[in-house]
This record gives C-alpha cells, sequence and structure tokens, in this order.
C-alpha cells in the first residue's frame, strides 16, 4: 500500500461533517475541477497567486502542480500538508497547513478555499480546527497563522471565532496595485480556549518523523 512507503496518505482528520486527507489523484481531479469552475467573485483577487485572471484550464493545472511539488519537496525541516476536504463523498475543498524548522519554531501557517457552493456552511471553521488540532495536539505547536487580504471578511470571521490575534501586516501587488494583507497569530492559550469543534486523528503515528518535531 502507498500509505506503507509515504504514510501522509493514512493521516485522516475527522469533523462533525468532514474529512480531510493527502488526495490521491482521483480526488486530486476532484479538487483541481473544482477550482476550475471558480472559488470566488471574479470581480476580486483574493490569493498572491493570480487564480482569478488566468483561463480555468490552467487554474486546474496549478492545482495539481501545487500538490505535487508539495509531495516532491517533502523535508521535515521544510514541509506543506495539502488535504481535501471531503463531504457527503464528495470534494468540497482544501486545507493546507505548513512549516520551516518546526522542531526550532514550533509554528505552522494555515491556508485554504472552499468551492463557491460550499461557501457560508461554516465549513472553513471546521477545515481549520481540523489543522489546529493537528499541529497543536498532534505534533506540539506552540503557534500557528494566517494571513488574508483586508476585505476578505469570511476569512477574518474563521480567525476570530478559533482565537487568532492580530499581528500586523504584508503589502502585496496584485493585479499592478499594492495591497494589505494582515496577519493573525494564534498562541497554545488561546486555541485550547477556542478549542470548540470535536476533531479525531488517525494515522499520525507513522507520520511524525516526516514532521521534524
Amino acid at each position: 500500500m502507498i500509505a506503507d512507503q509515504w504514510p501522509l496518505f493514512g493521516l485522516v482528520l475527522h469533523t462533525p461533517r468532514l474529512e480531510l486527507r493527502v488526495p490521491g489523484l482521483e480526488r486530486l481531479a476532484e479538487l483541481a475541477a473544482l477550482a476550475a469552475g471558480g472559488v470566488h467573485d471574479p470581480a476580486v483577487q483574493p490569493f498572491v497567486g493570480e487564480w482569478t485572471d488566468v483561463p480555468p484550464e490552467r487554474v486546474a493545472a496549478s492545482v495539481l502542480q501545487w500538490q505535487w511539488r508539495s509531495w516532491a519537496g517533502w523535508r521535515p525541516e521544510d514541509w506543506s500538508l495539502g488535504l481535501v476536504a471531503i463531504a457527503g463523498g464528495r470534494v468540497v475543498g482544501t486545507q493546507g497547513v505548513s512549516a520551516t524548522s518546526f522542531a526550532t519554531l514550533r509554528e505552522v501557517g494555515t491556508g485554504s478555499w472552499l468551492g463557491r457552493a460550499e461557501q457560508g456552511r461554516g465549513l472553513g471553521t471546521e477545515m481549520r480546527a481540523a489543522v489546529l488540532e493537528l499541529a497543536f495536539a498532534g505534533l506540539g505547536a506552540s503557534f500557528a497563522t494566517s494571513e488574508a487580504f483586508e476585505d476578505n471578511h469570511a476569512s477574518y470571521a474563521v480567525s476570530r471565532k478559533l482565537g487568532y490575534a492580530d499581528d500586523g501586516i504584508s503589502r502585496h501587488v496584485i493585479r499592478g496595485a499594492p495591497l494589505v494583507g494582515r496577519r493573525l497569530r494564534l498562541d497554545r492559550a488561546a486555541w485550547e480556549k477556542a478549542r470548540t469543534v470535536p476533531v479525531r486523528i488517525e494515522g499520525l503515528a507513522p507520520c511524525l518523523p516526516m514532521f521534524g518535531g
């Protein structure tokens, strides 16, 4: 089985409505098709990557390439875990968690998106709560960070619900103009206080050496 050689394929996070796992090729194709169908209002570009202004087939290809790069480049001191979120048997979005020098810094970053039809149902909160449980409870993280552009109110709502606090700004160039991103930070005490989504982690033990903890 592939999980014998790459244990991450056996890692599964369960929330009340979702299952999050590393995608096989069929699930990855579902995710790419979901992205190609659009995940936000085309009038805005909420990501640093230029999804909004490229053809759907390039969006789909970028989803595949991002996942393959993360697998190929994985090192215990520099890793990026991309999970598909599955609800009712179908892929509804993706949730990532990543870290550099995790053994020393004990800090992870997260990022996610949902298909447009799945937004507004609270699934983003469950997705983020799942990887925070993995990071803090499973891997022993001390901090988690997130960032979103100033007008991404949905992302900020999830962060506030899960206990994050403001952590400064970053400036980006989007469509040739400057745009401000707001950074947020979550420490262990705040995570424990806001920890209300039940999460069950399956298959973590064989993966632990891969996370460099």
